[in-house]
């Protein structure tokens, strides 16, 4: 049986996916650079374990020698994700990640030739971030082939944030909002792109973010101008202007750790109960100057929906189902990759 490394998997959306790997009865292997709890997953779930930090390049080589697909989940990957995916195109490794950073997706699309030589497929965002997105993305696409202007957003209901994610906005909160024009990427200061969405269940206001697919859906799709929102408030797009105004202030490293030290003192992430009651709502819509088309989509709670989707495409792969190379979740597996997922719908 071929075999999936889940590196990160004490983390809390790690270990998500260790439970979803397991219940398939997939073969894996669990890894990490914290040995004590790497031990303790590893002996509760009765699973192979190997202990290494990504600065470990041989015994991190040796590792990825002998499986088939690694699923990363160690982040922030700005700082994680070069140093696996170059070991995994040494080493004809698989790679899969749960990264929601669009520097991750530019970078890593650079390596597009490597990846094809190696036989291997390289899928930064095989989680909420960002498989939801990316088909709706296709879908609109195939809605609207001529489409030069593409708007995504989600929301929440229920549910929260686990440190991880915490600590890469943390990360990314000296910069301004990343969008894309004439197919390059530009900035614009927090707070300043707003406007209400129309998610089916509810409308609320939304603010543009600086999310994965002004990357991935410019990549499956080739729509030159897109931008992504989140549900906000008035409350909390006033506090991002703040921010940007504070910009200077959150480049500063100190300010930073101090941010993440509170992040620390948070819980993991949402509960069981949480993840269950909760559901994610997204919404796109493409134009092409004189008309516009609309999508949206419901799914699980996002951790949920993370664990299944990655575990859903490293089971491809280990059943041969891949393209080499670079690929986003919709340019693999189409559009309706997605509806794999129980509890997912477009409308």
């Amino acid at each position: 049986m071929k075999k999936i490394l889940i590196y990160g998997a004490n983390g809390y959306t790690g270990r998500l996916i260790l439970e979803e790997a397991f219940s398939r009865n997939l073969s894996i292997t669990i890894a990490g650079r914290n040995e004590l709890e790497i031990l303790k997953l590893s002996e509760e779930y009765n699973v192979a374990c190997e202990v290494f930090a990504l600065d470990e390049r041989e015994k991190m080589l040796r590792v990825l020698n002998s499986h088939d697909v690694v699923i990363h989940c160690a982040g922030p990957f700005m700082y994680t994700a070069m140093p696996m995916v170059k070991a995994c195109l040494e080493t004809s490794t698989h790679y899969l990640d749960i990264t929601g950073e669009y520097q991750i997706f530019e970078q890593i699309h650079d390596l597009d030739e490597a990846a094809k030589t190696a036989n291997v497929m390289l899928m930064p965002g095989a989680g909420f971030d960002v498989v939801p997105s990316d088909c709706l993305a296709a879908k609109l696409k195939e809605q609207m082939p001529d489409a030069t202007d593409l708007k995504l957003a989600f929301t929440s209901v229920g549910g929260g944030l686990s440190r991880g994610t915490s600590k890469t906005m943390v990360e990314g909160s000296h910069e301004g909002q990343q969008y894309r024009r004439g197919g390059k990427l530009e900035t614009k200061s927090l707070g300043t792109s707003f406007r209400e969405i129309d998610f089916g269940a509810m409308k609320q206001l939304s603010v543009g973010i600086s999310w994965g697919d002004i990357a991935t859906a410019y990549f499956s799709t080739g729509i030159p101008n897109i931008e992504v929102f989140t549900g906000s408030s008035a409350k909390q797009i006033i506090q991002l202007k703040w921010m940007g105004r504070l910009s200077f202030l959150l480049k500063m490293r100190w300010v930073k750790n101090f941010l993440k030290k509170q992040v620390d003192k948070k819980r993991p992430g949402p509960s069981a109960e949480k993840r269950g009651a909760g559901k994610m709502y997204l919404w796109g819509q493409a134009s092409n100057g004189q008309t516009a088309v609309e999508s949206r989509l419901t799914t699980p709670n996002g951790y949920t929906l993370t664990a299944k989707t990655a575990v859903l495409i490293a089971s491809k792969i280990v059943n041969d189902d891949y393209k080499a190379g670079y690929q986003t979740p919709a340019m693999a597996y189409g559009s309706g990759l997605i509806l794999e997922i129980n509890g997912t719908e477009f409308s």
